[in-house]
């Protein structure tokens, strides 16, 4: 994977957009998309991670698994509340300085889950660590899109994504298997341990990207009241939610349904994380060639997989395969919703990137949450599949409705 290199000499380098200074005078846009990314793997990690650790964070606390699925949705609250906040608040920082802010907030939050003695302590600190998610993709996101340029802006916030996707693939089972073979606040001590490494690595490459003219807290205000903004998030905040109604509980869906042996399930987390790393990369480059079309197909192939999957989970060999389809399908949502907010959101565009992640967090509680509640029901340990299946095809039927209101607009 190859990418541009920009100095001001060179004559290809995009102009930044509303900015009262140019950028720093030489850098080089691999590195820069890397440590974003790297951010991003961080994150990923230390969001997944829970789910994979979900069953020996309950024993360890002498709680249920559907009460453990609570400390994920404790982060994704975090998220959903943290991403608005910041993003108003910060309007006039720097984004460099925001990014190394929010990634020393982030190491300080896991370390705190780590250390946290009891269900209540795990609970709180997950929700702190979730309060700059939103806001680092948010930022990263315009940061990698001004410095590319409007050609090739998809591509480069797919590639910021590829971080949280490879994540799935790499960290999530990595720090499942420490959780697993150490105790499960291993896997934070990771994350904790990746956040610092990330904040060296912004610290050296990411540039000094001025704030825009027509930033300020006014102005992100301004884009609360923008509905095409409410109803392209809403279709993230829904539509995603099937990933996580199966991935919160991929764990015991494996052990108790498919049967399968508890140390299988770091290796279908990263079968699953491959699916999402080349789904992401595949849809960022269609999002490029036509962005309304290659959301609609993700969601209508999200839909069929999470219905192919129902049928697949028996045996372990298409199980895993199922989780590979549903990763596939569904995660280049993300990548193409960040890009048509930033069409969308006016002069408002750091709290709509940051919003982004605010409704796919969102997605995130709603999923465990009715996976959790589907479970409870005793409508079996397939009733999450279904769940993705429905919210897919909520997500798609609010798409359609988000294109028609613009098209008349």
């Amino acid at each position: 994977m190859t990418f541009m290199t920009n100095t001001t000499t060179d004559i290809h380098q995009p102009k930044q957009r509303h900015s009262a200074n140019a950028p720093t005078p030489a850098y080089s846009l691999f590195w820069v998309i890397f440590a974003l990314a790297l951010g991003g793997f961080c994150i990923g990690t230390t969001e997944f991670v829970a789910m994979g650790l979900i069953q020996e964070i309950a024993s360890n606390l002498q709680v249920s698994v559907p009460e453990a699925g609570h400390f994920i949705s404790a982060y994704a609250l975090g998220v959903v509340i943290g991403a608005p906040v910041i993003a108003i608040f910060a309007a006039k920082v720097p984004r460099k300085t925001m990014l190394l802010l929010l990634m020393l907030f982030y190491a300080l939050a896991n370390l705190a889950t780590a250390l946290a003695s009891d269900a209540s302590g795990v609970l709180i600190s997950r929700f702190v660590a979730g309060l700059p998610h939103g806001a680092y993709f948010g930022i990263a996101a315009l940061v990698a899109a001004e410095l590319a340029g409007p050609q090739k802006r998809a591509t480069a916030v797919a590639r910021i994504m590829l971080g949280l996707t490879l994540a799935t693939v790499l960290g999530v089972p990595m720090a499942t298997w420490l959780g697993q073979s150490f105790g499960w606040r291993a896997g934070f001590e990771l994350s904790a341990l990746l956040a610092v490494i990330c904040l060296c690595a912004m610290a050296a490459f990411v540039p000094k990207v001025p704030v825009h003219a027509t930033a300020s807290i006014k102005t992100e205000l301004a884009g609360l009241k923008n509905l095409h903004m409410w109803m392209t998030l809403s279709i993230g905040a829904i539509g995603f939610g099937g990933l996580f109604s199966v991935y919160t509980y991929i764990s015991p869906i494996l052990t108790e349904y498919t049967h399968a042996d508890i140390q299988t399930v770091p290796v279908a987390l990263a079968i699953l994380g491959l699916g999402m790393v080349i789904g992401g990369l595949t849809a960022g480059w269609l999002a490029d060639k036509n962005l309304n079309r290659t959301m609609i197909a993700v969601l209508i192939s999200s839909a069929c997989s999470f219905v192919f999957a129902s049928f697949m989970m028996e045996q372990l060999y298409s199980a895993l395969l199922a989780l590979f389809l549903i990763g596939l399908t569904i995660i280049g949502l993300g990548g193409a919703l960040q890009i048509k907010l930033m069409d969308v959101a006016g002069n408002a565009q750091t709290l709509a990137a940051s919003l982004n992640h605010s409704a796919f967090n969102f997605a995130n509680a709603l999923g465990a949450f009715l996976g959790g509640w589907v479970i409870n029901q005793q409508m079996g340990w397939l009733a999450p599949i279904w769940v993705g299946f429905v919210l897919s095809l909520i997500g798609l039927a609010i798409l359609l409705l988000t294109l028609a209101l613009a098209r008349k607009a």
